[in-house]
């Protein structure tokens, strides 16, 4: 009888330990990210996630690439026409401020101002998705080049487009190929730069609000840029990243890219690169407004179980964190999330790791913005980009006038 209840005793024994061991042995519940992010981005996103994989003790983030239509990623990056698909159609996503509420995570980001793109925002203000990537586009100067020519690079004035147009002229007649270049023509020139001058690029047509880019300010501007390519001043390049190699070897002098760009023109090394608002024109009334945001935002897949979203949750959390925050914005040098990468972005401690972001909050927040100065959802959708690049293309061969390429690319995005 004593023996029949030892042996039961073991086997009770044995059974405990082997549920403890299978519950000690689980694997981590594996959380997929998928991405398309340059390949000099990814550096900054594999490193935290690994920063996270390694305090996390029941959770493993994973990276993936391809097609996101076929992934069974948790978290999606998106932009463009991926991110335009993404969201059209049959909800696919989770908001995010209902998912953060759900798991009792504060969701501390900036408030979402007017002037970012309004896709990852409900018409409350709230965040369906994280913007992860925003950026504006700001001037970047070839400081040996300005020196080359006789200038000093602290005291030249590059803030109007005549004084710009003054130092270029200096540029190609000291023997400068390649005075300015910019990256995506038509998101600088027409949709920064009609909103950093508060004139609009939209307008009403009963309930819709449909493209209307081709008014007087945006044909001046595009016609003054059109005389700067038959001068030399100003070269645009075919392929999208071409400007911003050819401003990073050192050939341009002068480029007008995103704000993220910093951190990639000062890995490449060749070129002591200074960055500055954007010009503008000083005998426009109320000039300079502000300019507009967007960039990759960061999404969570609908139909998913509770404790996946409860790893997403704790995933966007540590990357709101503070040293996060600063860690993301020095690797990346897309704009802050919360408050904290704001102050961090101000700090002395961080030198000039960050000089890009200061410049880009305070070409953003130049005055409040207006309903002629936020971000267009219409004129932003990559479909219609495309096609103001697109006509825009024949200005610069010197093969149409700015204002029949401006209207042929309102003609178009109406279609669209």
């Amino acid at each position: 009888m004593i023996e029949k209840r030892f042996k039961a005793v073991l086997a009770g024994l044995a059974a405990c330990l082997a549920m403890m061991s299978s519950s000690a042995g689980a694997a981590p519940r594996q959380i997929e990210i998928f991405h398309r992010l340059p390949e000099a981005k990814v550096a900054a996103l594999s490193e935290l996630v690994e920063q996270f994989n390694a305090q996390a003790k029941d959770y493993r983030v994973v990276l993936s690439t391809g097609d996101w239509r076929t992934s069974a990623a948790d978290m999606l990056i998106l932009e463009g026409d991926d991110e335009e698909s993404f969201v059209s159609g049959k909800p696919r996503f989770k908001p995010l401020y209902a998912l953060m509420k759900e798991h009792g995570k504060a969701l501390q980001t900036l408030r979402p101002p007017a002037m970012m793109t309004r896709t990852p925002v409900d018409a409350k203000g709230r965040l369906l998705a994280l913007p992860i990537g925003l950026s504006t586009p700001v001037l970047y100067l070839n400081r040996d080049a300005l020196r080359r020519a006789g200038m000093n690079p602290e005291t030249t004035r590059i803030d109007t487009w005549s004084a710009l147009q003054d130092t270029l002229g200096r540029l190609a007649d000291t023997g400068h190929a390649c005075p300015y270049t910019v990256a995506e023509p038509g998101r600088v020139m027409v949709e920064n730069l009609s909103a950093w001058h508060n004139e609009p690029v939209t307008v009403q047509q009963g309930k819709r609000t449909v493209p209307r880019f081709n008014g007087m300010f945006q044909v001046k501007h595009v016609a003054l840029m059109a005389s700067w390519t038959r001068a030399r001043y100003l070269h645009v390049f075919d392929r999208e990243t071409e400007a911003e190699r050819r401003f990073a070897e050192g050939e341009c002098a002068v480029i007008a890219a995103p704000s993220a760009s910093w951190v990639d023109f000062r890995r490449a090394g060749k070129v002591d690169v200074g960055v500055v608002r954007l010009p503008y024109y000083d005998d426009f009334p109320g000039a300079p407004q502000n300019t507009v945001a967007d960039g990759p935002a960061l999404w969570v897949a609908a139909g998913r179980p509770a404790p996946a979203y409860r790893g997403v949750a704790r995933f966007v959390s540590f990357w709101l964190e503070p040293a996060n925050q600063v860690a993301w914005q020095r690797g990346t040098g897309y704009l802050p999330l919360n408050r904290a990468g704001l102050l961090a972005s101000r700090s002395e401690l961080l030198g000039d790791d960050l000089e890009n972001v200061q410049v880009a909050v305070d070409q953003l927040g130049n005055k409040p913005a207006t309903s002629q100065s936020s971000a267009q959802p219409v004129v932003e959708r990559q479909k219609v980009r495309r096609i103001l690049d697109e006509e825009l293309s024949g200005v610069w061969a010197d093969e149409k006038a700015a204002k029949e390429a401006l209207d042929n690319a309102v003609t178009r995005a109406l279609k669209e």
